[in-house]
């Protein structure tokens, strides 16, 4: 008999936050308890929390750190209501198992900055492999050939340049006249060009499908923590972000883009 459906946080395929649509992998990691809200989902849609020996709580985006862990998947203005009304502290006690724990003025900061920094940490990553393209013209034609997964654009991109660039992905893909374009990260250019190591990086493309399923589901927990409110999408009318993924799903940066 099959096991009963389990209640899932919030995903791509019912939240228009979310920015993947990728469906958790055949033999993927178990799945986690949100401690707020009880939901469940994936290990790599949470956010895992962790003790210090000073029993401070910590964000440990990647999972690494020893010891008892506590899963969150709530979005950052409701982890700081929850804190407003004592919720947090004794979620967290049951989920670690002890009252012994200090949680930090700061924890909702400290949570966005290492979610941000572990995303385009992601993207830094496949920009080294070669899986990333940076420039106006090499994305276009990367997306005209058929061959874009992933469409990004710094928040102070203007919208021009990000719809033209996603034009050119709606032809080459054959789904014009669909919904298919980038995605506005809530981060200036300054912040992208640091993060890939290039110069006035405004818009980015991922052309290998397994790089831009790993991109995606680190930018998603990152947009989904800071929720639509914080998520700046000046490139259109509506970013459709990396829900826009192909179902299948070290250049130099150019200095004068098409912005």
């Amino acid at each position: 008999m099959r096991p009963p459906r389990r209640t899932r946080l919030r995903t791509p395929t019912n939240d228009t936050r979310g920015v993947t649509t990728i469906s958790p992998r055949k033999g993927a990691d178990p799945e986690r308890k949100c401690v707020l809200s009880g939901e469940h989902a994936p290990r790599e849609r949470l956010v895992r929390l962790a003790l210090s020996p000073d029993g401070d709580v910590l964000p440990d985006v990647r999972a690494k750190a020893p010891g008892r862990g506590a899963w969150i998947g709530v979005t950052r203005a409701e982890l700081e209501a929850a804190a407003a009304k004592g919720r947090l502290r004794g979620a967290l006690a049951r989920g670690f198992k002890t009252g012994e724990l200090r949680i930090p003025d700061d924890l909702a900061e400290r949570i966005e900055r290492a979610l941000e920094r572990n995303a385009l940490d992601r993207l830094g990553l496949e920009a080294r492999a070669g899986a990333l393209i940076t420039g106006s013209d090499r994305i276009a034609q990367a997306a005209r050939q058929g061959q874009l997964r992933l469409l990004l654009h710094a928040a102070d991109a203007g919208a021009d340049g990000a719809a033209k660039l996603a034009q050119a992905w709606r032809v080459g893909s054959d789904r014009e006249g669909s919904g298919l374009g980038g995605l506005a990260l809530p981060v200036s250019r300054t912040i992208l060009s640091l993060a890939l190591g290039r110069e006035n990086v405004v818009h980015a493309g991922l052309t290998d499908a397994q790089a831009a399923k790993r991109v995606g589901l680190a930018l998603d927990r990152w947009l989904h923590f800071i929720g639509p409110e914080r998520v700046n999408a000046p490139c259109e009318t509506r970013s459709q972000g990396a829900s826009a993924l192909e179902s299948e799903a070290g250049d130099a940066e150019t200095t004068e883009e098409t912005e």
